[in-house]
This record gives C-alpha cells, structure tokens and sequence, in this order.
C-alpha cells in the first residue's frame, strides 16, 4: 500500500499519540516528589520524559536509578497516585476524536497498542468514551514494541493485513514496531519527544505536526475515495 492511500484500519500508540495524558504523569510525579519532602517540578520537565515510562519519572524525581534500593518502592508510589488521577486532565488530542467519529461511521476499524498496563489504560479510555476494536497492552503479550508482535496481534483482532494499516506514534520504538510489522509508519512531532531526540533517523513513512493535520489529511483521503 502507498503512504498516501486510504488505510482499511488505524492503529495508534496512546500516550503522546492519541491521548495527551502528561498533565496526569506530571501530577503523580510531582505527588512522589512531595511524598519526599521535595519540590514540585516545572511540567515541562516531567512532560519530556513521560514517554520513557515510569521508571523513568522516578529517576527524574528522586535521582534513584533503577537499581537503587528504593527504586521500585517509590515507582509503585508513583503508579498508585497515577491511578487516582488517570483520567483527570487527560485528554484526547485535537481533531482525533472527530476522525475516529467518521472512522467508525464508516465500519472502519480501529485500535490502540501501547506499552502502557492494561490497569491505566483501560480506566482512561473509559473515562475518555473511546471504544477501540482492540486494545493491546504492556501485559497481555510477552513482548511489547519495539517488536511487532502487538501490532500483529491488533491486526488480526481486526481482521486486516498489516500492510492495510497505519500505525501512528510518537517515539522511535513505535516507528520500529511499524517497519517490522510491515506497516505504513506514521510519526508525529507534537507528542513527548525530547528536544534532543535525533527523529529526522527514525524509520517514518509520514510525519504530521499536529494532531489536526493529521486528522485532515485521513478524513480527506475518506472523501476523496
């Protein structure tokens, strides 16, 4: 298939992607940091490293680094306070929830597959209305991407190919999981990508700046079929 023809299914990482959900990291982290007598971080800080998961936003907000005695105590510290405010502030970005409106109108499929627990994400997109043929998790497969078995997995839960299907995502390890997968990779610079992040390497067919540009681009290649 073309990078520029109409994809039969779209596939999205959450975080960063589809749902804005720093806002929600960013709190949790800060809860940590409070839990320890330490002052909250600026949003931009956490915002950058949200991506990374939360092992990572316990080395931003303590210095623990994951072999540090407390490092797992504190990251449980920090996903039972996410768990309290996961859908909070959390918000599906511009544009999208109209595209998948009209996706779905069409009997189009569509699905998540993200590196994030089923514990959080479920409640989210619950609590966001989203209701995706599939929804693949950190946990429900031995592996998870860069490999491209979760998107395998997606793909036949919708019963497509994988070259039919689009995959969009913020992170190189998104990028990776869609080449592998053998399908159109679509990268987008708006989500949590460090200012030092060298994307121009990543393995994207397309990039979109925003959430909207994105959005525009398949609802025209929808009425142009």
């Amino acid at each position: 298939m073309s990078h520029d023809a109409l994809p039969k299914a779209l596939l999205f990482d959450l975080d960063g992607t589809l749902v804005d959900t720093a806002p929600d990291l960013a709190e949790a982290t800060n809860r940590l940091r409070e839990h320890h007598g330490l002052a909250r971080l600026p949003y931009e800080v956490i915002r950058a490293q949200v991506s990374n998961g939360g092992s990572a936003l316990v080395t931003l907000a303590l210095e623990f680094a994951s072999d540090h005695p407390q490092h797992a105590g504190a990251r449980q510290y920090l996903l039972d306070r996410y768990a309290e405010v996961v859908a909070d502030y959390s918000r599906v970005y511009p544009g999208l929830a109209d595209l998948i409106a009209r996706w779905e109108a069409e009997a189009r499929g569509w699905g998540i597959v993200t590196n994030k627990p089923r514990a959080y994400a479920e409640p989210l997109i619950e609590a966001l209305s989203l209701r995706p043929g599939v929804l693949v998790c950190a946990d429900d497969l031995p592996v998870r991407k860069p490999e491209p078995e979760p998107l395998w997995f997606a793909a036949r839960r919708l019963n497509v190919e994988p070259g039919q299907c689009w995959y969009v995502g913020d992170h190189r390890r998104d990028m990776e999981a869609a080449e592998r997968a053998g399908m159109t990779a679509i990268a987008v610079r708006y989500g949590y990508i460090p200012e030092e992040e060298p994307f121009d390497e990543w393995p994207a067919d397309r990039w979109f700046e925003t959430s909207e540009s994105l959005a525009d681009a398949l609802l025209a290649l929808l009425a142009a079929r």
